[in-house]
């Protein structure tokens, strides 16, 4: 096949590769929002477009339909430039994706959150999803904790703190974009933000009180470390960690 990205196939093809035995597809959920004042507002879904695309080449029987472009961001609209769904809107937008690929003839729907705010909501859709659909497996990866540990553990082989790595447009997320989109990135308005833990605390705080209760410029972390080199070895790295994580079982991984 040509490609493996369905937006980019006919429907013919699709039914194809389904009779073939590519009966698992994948599902990226990212987010349309503010990544402080130096990337571009499609960072999680474009990583996320890289990253599945990659998991679905390692799995060897999957295709990546399109990702979700527009995620749970209310705690970065005192920022601008974000466009957020309410959790419920989501869920019901990932159970209608969900039952549109099933249709297709897919028996494997496989859902990979890219932003954080999409983690809890992503785990209600799968447990709604299992429910409703007992004879196809709906599974992902949700573990939004267990993410960033592996995430920040990457960084730290190049000598980049958990704390400069960051939760959001710190090191980590601004390589990958450096490797995936240089014409977007904004060096010169590299500075870190926020630069203290990024733990479960953090997390609620911020999905109660918005990212200014942390954060002044809107990220978590510091970009300044951040290169090309790094980011291509982070990608390939990630796809791996994922596809690992959601070949061990049919549930999600939490």
């Amino acid at each position: 096949m040509k490609t493996i990205c369905m937006e980019e196939m006919t429907a013919l093809d699709i039914r194809s590769a389904i009779e073939r035995g590519f009966s698992t597809v994948l599902v990226a959920v990212g987010s349309t929002e503010q990544h402080g004042p130096h990337l571009p507002t499609m960072t999680d879904t474009r990583i996320g477009d890289a990253v599945v695309e990659r998991v679905a080449r390692i799995l060897g029987d999957a295709l990546k339909a399109r990702s979700v472009p527009v995620g749970v961001s209310h705690h970065h609209l005192a920022f601008g430039g974000t466009v957020s769904l309410k959790p419920d809107t989501l869920r019901l937008v990932l159970l209608d994706y969900i039952d549109s690929l099933i249709r297709c003839g897919f028996r494997r729907i496989v859902l990979l959150p890219t932003h954080g705010g999409n983690f809890p909501t992503v785990l209600e859709t799968l447990d709604a999803a299992r429910g409703a659909y007992p004879g196809v497996d709906v599974t992902g990866y949700a573990d939004l904790m267990g993410l960033m540990d592996f995430l920040n553990s990457l960084s730290a082989g190049f000598g980049v703190t958990e704390e400069e790595a960051g939760g959001h447009a710190g090191e980590n997320e601004t390589s990958m974009m450096m490797a995936l989109e240089p014409g977007l990135v904004v060096p010169e308005r590299f500075a870190p933000g926020y630069l203290g833990p990024t733990g479960e605390a953090e997390f609620k705080l911020i999905l109660e009180r918005g990212m200014p209760a942390l954060t002044a410029n809107g990220v978590l972390g510091d970009p300044r470390k951040a290169s090309r080199e790094k980011g291509e070895i982070y990608i390939e790295r990630f796809a791996q960690f994922l596809a690992e994580k959601i070949g061990r079982s049919s549930s999600p991984s939490r």
